[in-house]
């Protein structure tokens, strides 16, 4: 299967209507995408699930791409996003679903792990750390000069002038130049994700991702407090210039069934920038038979 056999539907998240990208029959496998992507995101991974047996599920997160874009800061708190995917999990029509996130998409599904236990069979993240991790991390060297664009990222008005400035230039140099592999974004698949960002509305509403976590109420505690009882397998490209593999160290008290893979060749992108080997693993992660469950 290629990617020219996806389907494409819309269906009902936690009041909002989100663009699934779906491919194949069997047990489903819900992709979630980071910032600033789409569901293309896992365009490399989508023929690769659906070959071996597996229904791939990608959603445009709420406010990217062809999802609904609601306007307030409030509508992207941590809690409606985790409630998107428990939505995605009950439209597939089975008890529970495979979840992989990627950057914020990984933030999510670490955060729903900890909130839908009983809709999850099997966790998957590729480069985003646990929050909780991340908070003891990001306030020491050298992780606070790593996310310094966290705090740009909270001024409205500026960030998005910032990001947009020079046709995007911001957003094609993250993903020309800073990849690993600089060749993981064709030139063309640049531009997709550059035409997604140019609505009116659509900057904001990614950066309302960092926004509300940071200042709604409650917003970091579900991702803070979030524990995996499913096996857990992280994905994490070793050259990531914005997240240290220092992210890691005591990752297991947060997901007890944890199984770690680095990459290193690969930097954040790691499913671009390493597909064939991220499928590899990823397949043989979900293959594995359930012991005693």
């Amino acid at each position: 299967m290629t990617v020219d056999a996806i389907e494409h539907r819309r269906l009902r998240g936690a009041g909002v209507d989100l663009h699934v990208a779906t491919l194949g029959t069997g047990a489903p496998v819900i992709l979630l995408h980071g910032f600033p992507e789409s569901w293309r995101s896992w365009r490399h991974q989508m023929p690769a699930l659906a070959a071996g047996g597996f229904a791939a599920w990608a959603p445009d997160l709420r406010g990217y791409n062809l999802s609904d874009r609601p306007p307030r800061r409030a509508d992207y708190h941590l809690r409606l996003l985790v409630d998107d995917v428990a939505a995605l999990v009950r439209a597939t029509g089975h008890q529970r679903a495979h979840v992989v996130g990627h950057d914020w998409g990984g933030i999510v599904a670490w955060s729903f792990a900890g909130a839908y236990p009983e809709l999850l069979h099997r966790l998957v993240i590729l480069n985003a750390p646990h929050l909780r991790l991340f908070a003891r991390k990001v306030r020491r060297p050298p992780q606070i000069f790593r996310s310094w664009y966290i705090l740009l990222f909270q001024l409205p008005g500026l960030a998005e002038r910032l990001l947009a400035a020079r046709d995007f230039a911001a957003l094609r140099h993250m993903f020309g130049r800073m990849p690993a592999n600089r060749g993981a974004f064709p030139a063309d698949e640049i531009e997709r994700y550059v035409e997604a960002m140019r609505p009116p509305g659509a900057l904001t509403a990614a950066l309302n991702y960092y926004r509300a976590l940071a200042r709604e109420p409650g917003g970091a505690t579900l991702a803070v407090r979030a524990r995996s009882a499913a096996d857990t397998l992280v994905i994490w490209g070793s050259r990531d210039p914005a997240l240290g593999t220092e992210l890691l160290e005591g990752l297991e008290r947060h997901a007890p069934r944890l199984t770690i893979h680095r990459i290193a060749t690969a930097g954040h992108w790691v499913q671009n920038e390493a597909p064939e080997e991220v499928n590899r693993v990823l397949l043989d992660f979900l293959r594995r038979p359930d012991a005693g469950r």
